[in-house]
């Protein structure tokens, strides 16, 4: 049987995110695991070329990093109904890519994360961040659909 005793979630607040992180408890308490909460504030450096900012990119994503760090504990407050041992971070970057990195960075064993379930031309534009991670992913991915 597989050793899964680091399981991360990554999480985006949106109104799936106490669904997502249950079945991620739910998950952990079976095989008696670490939970490693995840929050990826999307960089903008990439698109500093088309558009000027009122305020310098750093210093918002500065801002966007304290909010969701704030977010984060009020979150956990308010779902994190467990005895499980966890950890919660903030990261900064691509959210697919980050995703990835923290797993293979912290030995994570599983991840355990949403899908919002985008089709057509939602999926072109937007991608998709589970099938990202799920594809270049260090270890086995569980995707949970939180409309079902």
């Amino acid at each position: 049987m597989a050793n899964f005793k680091k399981i991360m979630v990554p999480i985006d607040f949106s109104e799936n995110s106490p669904k997502v992180l249950q079945s991620a408890i739910d998950v952990a308490e079976k095989f008696e695991a670490a939970l490693s909460i995840v929050f990826v504030v999307q960089s903008f450096e990439d698109y500093s070329g088309f558009f000027v900012p009122h305020m310098p990119i750093s210093q918002f994503e500065d801002e966007m990093i304290a909010s969701a760090e704030q977010k984060m504990e009020s979150f956990l407050a308010e779902n994190f109904k467990s005895d499980l041992p966890y950890n919660s971070a903030v990261i900064k970057g691509d959210v697919a890519e980050e995703i990835v990195d923290y797993a293979a960075q912290n030995d994570i064993a599983m991840i355990v994360m949403g899908t919002h379930g985008y089709k057509g031309l939602e999926k072109v534009l937007f991608g998709s961040v589970a099938e990202k991670v799920v594809k270049t992913s260090p270890c086995p991915v569980l995707t949970v659909n939180p409309y079902k």
